[in-house]
């Protein structure tokens, strides 16, 4: 399985993609996902089928076992996509730096 990031040829789908990741939640945290910066990598080979890289802000966040496949579900519900998958990885662990600049400013610590 032949696979490339989401790039120029991908660009429509990789917005469609990112804009459903923000509408996904941490339920601890009222930030969503994309912005939360849990999210590492989002890869789309030629069958459109997705592999999304993500981590959780703790090895024992209480939605471990039902946000892979929130994310999984909302991402294959998009009208181009054949299929995805989400891996969790802790490598690196996630941080407070990975959190983007309107995720700080929302949770006041900017």
């Amino acid at each position: 399985m032949k696979e490339e990031v989401v790039g120029t040829d991908n660009s429509d789908l990789g917005e469609k993609i990112v804009k459903v990741l923000k509408t996904i939640y941490d339920p601890e945290i009222p930030v969503d996902i994309y912005e939360l910066g849990l999210i590492y990598d989002v890869l789309v080979n030629e069958d459109n089928e997705v592999k999304i890289l993500m981590t959780l802000t703790s090895p024992n966040c209480p939605v471990a076992e039902t946000l892979p496949v929130e994310v999984e579900e909302k991402v294959k519900s998009l009208d181009a996509i054949k299929d995805a998958e989400v891996e969790i990885t802790f490598d690196p662990p996630w941080t407070q730096d990975l959190m983007s600049e309107e995720a700080k400013l929302e949770l006041g610590l900017l």
